[in-house]
């Protein structure tokens, strides 16, 4: 179904004595799309909060529920804890994707693993909305909505990436009002991309 590594157990063992409060268990569940993959939820609840429906995992001293609707989104999940200089908190990696296209779910971890990674770098995030006859559909965001690059980064690197990685994928089409960044990373238009 799901696991849950050493490091997550530990650090939900942890979280869970802090709380002081007995018989909590941790909900682990989908809550539509999110950037590229699923918006998640993980929290701890109490006893009156567990529904008739929910799958009940045990995880080593605590139980993990998993609704219905979410189940199939999440088999075969991991949830992990990281801790290190670059990262640190819960981090979910999940084999299922919430788009059914195979064009789409390649555009997704494109921006998942290597255009949301690089732009980060500058504050800024891609949003993937939508995929049709070969058009990709995004949002920018953070950084990346009215920065002076906005349009470098997107023809010079993401769309070049996405077009070597993606077989089928024609065009992207910035969905973006610029007009309404309100903290840009870059606000003039000398520079490089931050994805090339």
């Amino acid at each position: 179904m799901i696991t849950v590594t050493d490091a997550a157990r530990i650090k939900i063992r942890e979280l869970l004595a802090a709380e002081g409060r007995a018989g909590l268990a941790v909900r682990f569940a989908t809550q539509g799309r999110g950037p590229v993959t699923y918006r998640y939820q993980l929290g701890f609840v109490g006893p009156e909060e567990k529904q008739p429906d929910d799958t009940v995992v045990d995880a080593g001293g605590f139980e993990v529920w998993i609704d219905a609707t979410s189940l199939p989104d999440l088999k075969g999940a991991t949830l992990d804890y990281l801790d290190t200089l670059a990262e640190s908190g819960f981090k979910i990696e999940n084999p299922n994707s919430p788009w059914q296209d195979p064009l789409a779910r390649e555009v997704a971890r494109v921006l998942e693993q290597e255009i949301n990674p690089s732009v980060a770098q500058h504050g800024g995030a891609v949003t993937l909305l939508d995929v049709k006859d070969g058009v990709v559909y995004i949002s920018m965001g953070g950084g990346c909505q009215g920065c002076g690059l906005a349009t470098v980064t997107l023809r010079e690197g993401i769309e070049v990436r996405l077009k070597q990685a993606v077989p089928g994928v024609r065009e992207i089409v910035d969905t973006t009002d610029h007009t309404s960044g309100t903290n840009p990373y870059y606000t003039s238009n000398e520079g490089k991309s931050p994805v090339r």
